[in-house]
């Protein structure tokens, strides 16, 4: 029996072997020699340009190392402050990642957790895949381009992240000057700042792209509506519908939508301008109170159409009324004050929402439709409604096209980027190892000259990079679970 098992573990082994595929806990990985010729011919292709390309990334990946110490220290010095000050908050349990984002940076490290939509998977994994080869295809091509022998290009999967990888022949690397080194080392990092740079370049051009099949600045248009989400219902927004006004705040694109609700929550709520006759005529008695938080009821909890309306005339300035939300606001300009309308020689008032503290009345006009009155935390509108600045010119143009593409591209830049800024930190096992080392070697020969006491410089920048990375990580981590 246990010659039978050995006999069908070395045929396992051989299998996996002659299909470049590795497998062990945690961690498989599959290595071709298939497309060597390929690379060859990429790094080939053109010496000077190439040559001039890789020096350039050169330079941008030491900048990057030095840069990435100054961004990482700045960020760790936030996050403790952010610890001290801010106690843990509860955590949205409908995510399926947690991203530990670097606020002021742009960087962001998502790791298994609780942060990430399940929807949003898959630009998730496609992007870090993406910027994974795009970093091994620089390496692959600037080692060819040095004359170092290229032996095979990969792809991993580890736990559930993808990734790339490129097996060179590490002799040849050791020859080399540590320029050259330099230029192979940095290239990566490089790769990935140019996959970001092109990759906002797309999203800011998407509109003049998608010119000839969709038309922008017209309103945004409703690409998805929660199930949960209060602006469902009958009078609520429906897929395709497209909103061109939040209140009197005009609405051309999905950024004005989330500036107009951003200042819906700052300011106080709006009055709509009501007549004396209209006012009398509407209102009905109704019992005042105040809530717990000090702001007064006045309809009956039970209404669903009825809002508490508070104004003032010239003898009293606390004066409440019940009245029924659509006939109010229909046909009536908002106000802050009474001044706003005496315009007419009618004699009005401006009636503003009695309300719980942060809770809006908020007019949503998506025509042909009837307006929407949305009564709730502006931002849990934010987030249950989806929209797009494109509409399709033609109806059997997809509405979803553009959001994939917007939403990919910042897949792209945040995930490339944050590669980019990871690797060229000076820490063990990372390319900011490399990179330090060959600066070194090129910079202090003539000023250490026993290698020794250089590798022992190195080595202690390396330390204090990669105690200054896991700080970030632990602390990022530690915060972000807890809130």
């Amino acid at each position: 029996v246990l010659q039978s098992s050995n006999s069908l573990k070395a045929s396992y082994e051989d299998w996996l072997l002659t299909y470049g595929l590795s497998v062990s806990p945690f961690h498989m990985r599959w290595q071709t020699a298939l497309l060597n010729r390929q690379f060859y011919s990429w790094g080939r292709w053109k010496p000077r340009f190439l040559y001039l390309w890789f020096s350039v990334g050169m330079v941008f990946g030491i900048v990057a190392m030095f840069g990435s110490v100054i961004l990482l220290g700045k960020t760790l010095m936030q996050t403790l402050t952010q610890m001290l000050t801010e106690a843990p908050k509860a955590q949205n349990d409908r995510m399926l990642q947690v991203v530990v984002s670097v606020l002021s940076s742009g960087l962001y490290w998502r790791v298994p957790g609780v942060n990430l939509p399940v929807s949003q998977l898959t630009y998730f994994f496609s992007a870090i895949l993406i910027s994974g080869v795009i970093h091994e295809v620089g390496h692959g091509v600037a080692a060819i381009r040095e004359q170092v022998r290229f032996n095979g290009f990969g792809i991993f999967i580890f736990i559930v992240y993808p990734g790339a990888f490129v097996d060179l022949f590490t002799t040849h690397l050791q020859l080399i000057s540590p320029v050259q080194q330099l230029r192979i080392f940095c290239a990566g990092v490089w790769h990935n700042f140019v996959l970001g740079v092109a990759s906002l370049m797309v999203l800011l051009l998407l509109p003049a792209i998608l010119f000839p099949f969709y038309y922008t600045g017209v309103g945004a248009l409703v690409t998805e509506v929660a199930e949960d989400s209060p602006a469902n219902g009958p009078r609520g927004l429906f897929v395709g519908d497209l909103v061109t006004n939040l209140q009197d705040c005009p609405v051309y694109r999905v950024e004005d939508w989330n500036s107009c609700l951003g200042d819906i929550l700052e300011k106080s709520q709006v009055g709509y301008c009501l007549s004396a006759a209209t006012l009398q005529q509407l209102s009905f008695p109704a019992r005042v109170y105040r809530r717990l938080d000090g702001t007064v009821e006045c309809c009956s909890n039970s209404s669903l159409t009825d809002i508490c309306f508070s104004y003032s005339n010239n003898l009293d300035s606390h004066l409440h009324a019940c009245l029924p939300a659509r006939k109010v606001i229909e046909a009536s300009k908002v106000c802050r004050t009474n001044m706003d309308c005496q315009k007419d020689s009618v004699p009005s008032f401006c009636v503003i929402p009695s309300l719980e503290n942060q809770t809006r009345l908020i007019r949503v006009k998506h025509p042909p439709h009837i307006d929407m009155l949305y009564v709730g935390h502006p931002m849990h509108l934010q987030y249950t409604v989806s929209l797009s600045s494109f509409v399709p010119r033609q109806n059997f143009l997809s509405i979803d096209l553009p959001v994939v593409i917007e939403r990919f591209c910042k897949y792209l830049i945040s995930l490339s980027g944050a590669l980019a800024v990871i690797n060229a930190v000076p820490c063990f096992a990372l390319d900011g190892q490399w990179i330090l080392n060959s600066f070194l070697e090129a910079t202090l020969s003539s000023l250490i000259i026993e290698k020794q006491k250089r590798e022992l410089v190195g080595f202690l920048i390396l330390l204090a990079g990669s105690a200054l990375l896991a700080a970030n990580v632990a602390l990022g981590l530690w915060l972000v679970t807890a809130r």
